[in-house]
């Protein structure tokens, strides 16, 4: 009986090792970011984001109001940018994801 048990116990623990080893890596560091502040999203789950010239931002919801009142206007914020690999069930990349938070704004363009 305890040796049953000890094969069932390591085939559940290697059928869980790869959920293990599997996360989103993620890298964070300060940038500064210009571009125009829109909301995005549904009337359930609006999203204030930062759109540049090439990408965009996400803010996090603590530091959305901060931005909240500069809508349809082009700022430059610095901030802590977090990049993050997004992937589909089956593995395949579905893009990535860039979000700031601790926001100062430093200039709004007019």
């Amino acid at each position: 009986m305890n040796r049953c048990f000890c094969v069932l116990f390591l085939l559940c623990i290697t059928a869980l090792l790869p959920a293990l080893g599997n996360r989103d890596k993620e890298k964070a560091n300060v940038v500064r970011v210009t571009g125009v502040v829109r909301l995005v999203g549904t009337g359930l789950f609006p999203e204030l984001v930062i759109t540049g010239s090439e990408m965009e931002w996400h803010i996090t919801p603590d530091e959305e109001k901060k931005l909240h009142d500069l809508q349809h206007r082009t700022v430059t914020v610095e901030g802590v940018e977090t990049v993050t690999e997004l992937k589909f069930a089956n593995g395949l990349s579905a893009g990535t994801r860039r979000e700031l938070k601790n926001i100062k704004i430093i200039a709004i363009h007019e």
